[in-house]
């Protein structure tokens, strides 16, 4: 078995075994309650702020950053391979992830496999980088509200080490000129050019961050939506300083799409405010449900392009240089 299955059949584990350790710890009755009194409209609205919303800053954002490094596709284009992206990383398991897949398409619609794979890891980067840096902006507000015995330095500490690491990606074309033969190597110098191009540019960074502030604050308002059709008594200011943490350790990949972990995660932030963890385990499987249903229409835009899901491995396996 290949390096890729054997780690795709650790993340399903982590994602399965966390899963049943929080349904293990908590009242069926009341996780069955829960979603039985729900009802349609709060998903719905959820799902819709997903496929209305979400996914067009998404594209958006992405058509932005492969403007800003001399790559543009159509924004259309781009949302389309974005939406297949999606469904890879929500409901294909898979040895090639959902950035495989993009770089792959724009790639396949004419861009060098440099700035195809350029374009998706930045737009990446700046999402992640918004997001590390609005939690440690909210601190403040989270502390007012949760208990961080001696972790009041951890947030302020990820926003420097992730402004760090922009930095030294921006340097990377300063590597000796004798390492220049390497194809790593090679890739990394375009990653640097293309870097500086886009977070040195005031503009192209204030609409790629922009873009990205707007979508973290779109999945906490989807969460709110959520809590209001359960019933919690949860504010919209309490969704907006705790679900950017949650979504933040979502996003180590450690598990399938962050299932698992993301509950672990929704379940320990809404007990620190009350809220039972019956009701915060639905809460977080109900927001991976509708993005679950808001990734299926990708399913479809991959089924009528038809690509051989081996030539995108293949093109996954040799990398930006």
């Amino acid at each position: 078995m290949s390096r890729k299955w054997l780690s795709l059949a650790a993340k399903m584990a982590v994602s399965a075994g966390l899963i049943a350790w929080l349904l293990s710890g908590v009242d069926g009755a009341a996780v069955w309650a829960n979603l039985r009194d729900i009802g349609v409209v709060a998903p719905l609205a959820a799902l819709g702020l997903i496929l209305l919303v979400q996914w067009p800053l998404a594209a958006v954002r992405w058509w932005t950053v492969q403007r800003a490094i001399g790559a543009p596709l159509d924004a259309l284009r781009l949302a389309r391979f974005f939406m297949i992206g999606m469904f890879f990383n929500q409901l294909l398991p898979s040895s090639v992830g959902g950035d495989a897949v993009r770089i792959y398409k724009t790639y396949k619609s004419g861009l060098g496999l440099s700035k195809a794979f350029n374009g998706v890891i930045l737009e990446r980067v700046a999402i992640t980088l918004s997001l590390i840096l609005m939690v440690a902006a909210l601190q403040p507000m989270l502390s007012d509200r949760v208990p961080l015995p001696g972790l009041a330095w951890v947030f302020p500490l990820l926003a420097a080490g992730a402004v760090a690491g922009i930095l030294f990606l921006m340097v990377l074309d300063r590597l000796p000129s004798r390492f220049r033969g390497w194809r790593l190597v090679r890739g990394l110098v375009f990653l640097a050019v293309d870097t500086r191009r886009l977070f040195l540019d005031p503009s192209r960074a204030a609409a790629a961050f922009g873009l990205s502030l707007l979508g973290n604050l779109n999945i906490s308002l989807m969460v709110y939506v959520l809590t209001l059709g359960l019933g919690l008594g949860v504010g919209l200011v309490d969704c907006l300083v705790l679900v950017p943490p949650v979504m933040l350790i979502g996003t180590l990949p450690i598990s399938i799409a962050g299932w698992g972990v993301r509950e672990g995660a929704m379940v320990a932030g809404f007990g620190m405010i009350g809220v039972p963890a019956e009701s915060a385990l639905v809460l977080s499987l109900l927001f991976g449900g509708c993005a679950l249903v808001g990734a299926l229409p990708g399913g479809l835009l991959w089924a009528i392009d038809r690509d051989d899901l081996r030539e995108v491995e293949r093109a996954a396996d040799r990398g930006p240089a």
